[in-house]
């Protein structure tokens, strides 16, 4: 399968990438790279397209198990390496899930969570390789 994405250079330190000829991106540094902070950096963005890509892939095994959670959030806390190039030494990902009974089915979870960073998603995959990733699971009965 091949996809196509073109980033053009708006001014200062902008770029705007289209995706697949339709959707729109900025991309900017902060005041002092010279950009004016008018969307993300794009290291933050791989960190957006792993919890994307993993969100995703949990919420559709969950449903398939008739997993029911009122909320899912995911937190990141990543660290960087000290020399450049920069990159992420270890990323740490915290699936929040709230609902009512959710102990009950924490396995599932689990085993959600263990396929889309083991097994489904790309983005996981793909910076596992290059940093430590870990995980856990929160659950918050409510």
């Amino acid at each position: 399968m091949k996809l196509e994405y073109t980033t053009k250079h708006l001014d200062g330190m902008a770029f705007e990438m289209t995706l697949d000829g339709h959707h729109k991106l900025i991309m900017d540094s902060d005041d002092d790279f010279g950009g004016k902070d008018r969307g993300p950096r794009p290291k933050q963005l791989l960190i957006s397209a792993l919890t994307g890509c993993s969100g995703m892939d949990v919420v559709s095994i969950l449903n398939k198990m008739k997993v029911e959670f009122t909320s899912f959030e995911m937190k990141v806390e990543t660290e960087m390496t000290e020399e450049h190039p920069k990159t992420y030494s270890k990323i740490h990902m915290i699936y929040e899930f709230t609902g009512k009974d959710l102990q009950a089915s924490f396995k599932k979870i689990e085993k959600a969570v263990d396929l889309s960073q083991n097994r489904y998603c790309g983005v996981a995959d793909m910076l596992g390789k290059a940093a430590v990733l870990t995980s856990e699971i929160r659950l918050i009965e409510g």
